[in-house]
Parts: C-alpha cells; structure tokens; sequence
C-alpha cells in the first residue's frame, strides 16, 4: 500500500532547516519522538517543507533505544553531515559513556557552523566535547547532581530547557515537545506553534521558568504547607544539613510542632526522613561520578564515613562500594 507521506508533514527532499539526530544505543525514546513529531507537524500545518530530518547512530543500520525498541538510522554520524542542526539524544547512563570519535565530530560540526542541541542526557557529550562554554545549560534532574560534578565550571540550570544563542538543550522527557514548540514559534509565528501543541493534546506551551519535576505536594503525599516548607529545604539543604530547631524557625514553628508534623503525616521523624532525602541524593553521586565514598559522604552531610556507609547499607541492602 502505497501513502502519501508529504500530506502528513514528511518532506520528500531537504527542507529549509535539515535537523540531524545522533541517537545513541539506549537513548531515550519519549524525547526523541516528541522532538521529531514536532518538526513533522509544523510542516504539516504550514504546508511548507520547514524541516526535514536524518538519523544518525553509532552504527550504521540501528540504534537502540533504553526500551528495547530498534530504530534505522542512516549511518554514522560524519564531520560532512550536510545539516544545519544536531540533535544529541544521550545514553541512560552518560557518566560512564565516553567516545573521542563522537567528540570530535561534534567538534567539526560546530566548526563547520551547525548548531548544536541535546535531549535528556545528551548535554553530557556536548560537554565531553567542551562545546558549551559560558552558554547556559540543562539536563535531565535525575543526572543533574552528577553533571554539576562533573562540570563544575559550566552554566547549568534545573530549567526544562535552555536556549542560549545556537545552543538548546533539555531536560528530557516531554519538555522536548516545549522546547521545540518555542523553537517553532521563534521561527515561524505563536499561531503555527499552538497549532503543533493543539495536535499533541498538549493544553499549555511551558517555559523555561517552569519545574522539571512533578511538585513536592505531589511527589510525597503532603499537603500541609509547613511540612512541604520544611521538605524543599531538606531538599535544597544536603551538603549542609540543618537543624530541626533551624528547620523549625525558619517556617516559623517549634521543634516539637515539627516533630508531630512529620509523626503524623509521614510516620517518622524529621532527622530519619532528612537522612533519608541525603543517602539517596548520595547513591546518585555514586552511579553518576567517580567520587570517592569519603567526598561522597562529606557532600551529603556526613561527617564520618563509617556512619555513612552503615545508615546507606541499612536503607539500600548494601555498602556503597557496591552500587559502584
């Protein structure tokens, strides 16, 4: 059966904007597909070639995506790439991936003028290749402590995502679909960008200003506005931790209000549900960096590292040389 593709906003030759992939074996799929259907539907909407598409990999017939699905590519990816963009859609793990061939093909692109962009982790290959500079940054908030690390130097944010100058990044997931639904409007009008948004059930185009992540309310059950105060700062506060009496002034409450605040909604204390919120803040230094169990403990408020290691052991099943 034969389709005409072109009517569903798929170009039979280069378009105008020539947007390249690089997808890497267990790259994301959500992001990718958001970011793709977006090109597609502004050119079906505008009725115009806008953009066109080439996926790279790094082999030359498929990439693997973290769910198992294969996708064709056309190739590897090449310093000639005839693009004008690149799209980097980063592995799973990117702290452990590292590929001075890709490095430097990313290095000629930018030299060759094409402007750069990652999804989810692929920040982490644009810094490899020390492609970012001083321009502002994002990636995905579960690899956001172990970036920062990393790359300490760089300008990075926990926005959904960045663009600054000719490079836009991401967060990942569907802050993909919002960064390419900004992108369109920049280039091509609000109207064709709510347009794309209207076809993707997606009600509102977010900014940059607003979370990655889902709200504290949310994410733990609690309603009560004090004791959500008190979690963000838990949260914001790790390296160094802050007293319950602290805690406590700071949202305007005594220690033993706070003490029944957390008894009574979540069934602990507000010491084991700090602690808590650090270890697994230090299990993600571990899986992301190369950090010594000793700097591991001391950046999340530890002062002794054999303490460290029994109260991690207790709440994981295993010592934190292990996780490594």
């Amino acid at each position: 059966m034969n389709f005409d593709f072109k009517r569903y906003g798929v170009p039979s030759e280069p378009a105008k904007d020539r947007i390249g992939f690089l997808l890497l074996d267990t790259f994301g799929m959500l992001p990718f597909v958001s970011a793709l259907e977006a090109l597609r539907a502004a050119n079906r909407f505008s009725g115009q070639a806008l953009y066109s598409w080439h996926l790279f990999g790094e082999s030359d017939t498929i990439a693997v995506a973290n769910n198992a699905i294969e996708q064709k590519v056309e190739g590897r990816l090449l310093p000639t790439a005839e693009i004008d963009r690149l799209i980097v859609c980063g592995p799973h793990d990117p702290s452990h991936f590292h590929s001075d061939e890709i490095s430097r093909t990313l290095k000629q692109l930018s030299k060759n003028g094409v402007s750069l962009g990652a999804l989810d982790t692929g920040t982490f290959l644009l810094a490899q290749a020390k492609l970012i500079g001083n321009r502002r940054c994002t990636v995905h908030w579960e690899n956001l402590p172990g970036f920062v690390e990393a790359y300490p130097e760089l300008n990075v944010s926990n926005e959904l995502f960045e663009i600054d100058r000719s490079l836009f990044t991401c967060a990942g997931g569907d802050a993909a679909l919002d960064m390419m639904l900004s992108i369109i409007e920049t280039e091509h009008g609000k109207q064709l960008a709510v347009q794309v948004a209207d076809l993707f059930v997606h009600t509102s185009i977010r900014r940059t200003g607003e979370s990655q992540r889902v709200s504290t309310r949310d994410r733990t059950g609690v309603s009560h506005p004090g004791l959500l105060d008190c979690i963000e700062l838990m949260e914001a506060n790790k390296e160094q931790p802050l007293t319950s009496t602290e805690l406590a002034n700071m949202i305007g409450i005594s220690r033993r209000q706070l003490e029944r605040l957390f008894r009574v909604h979540l069934e602990q204390s507000p010491l084991h549900y700090y602690q808590q919120i650090r270890l697994k803040a230090a299990r993600k230094l571990l899986e992301q960096t190369s950090m010594s169990v000793t700097e591991v403990a001391s950046a999340c408020g530890f002062s002794s590292t054999d303490h460290f290691s029994r109260r991690f052991k207790l709440l994981f099943g295993m010592p934190p040389r292990n996780i490594r």
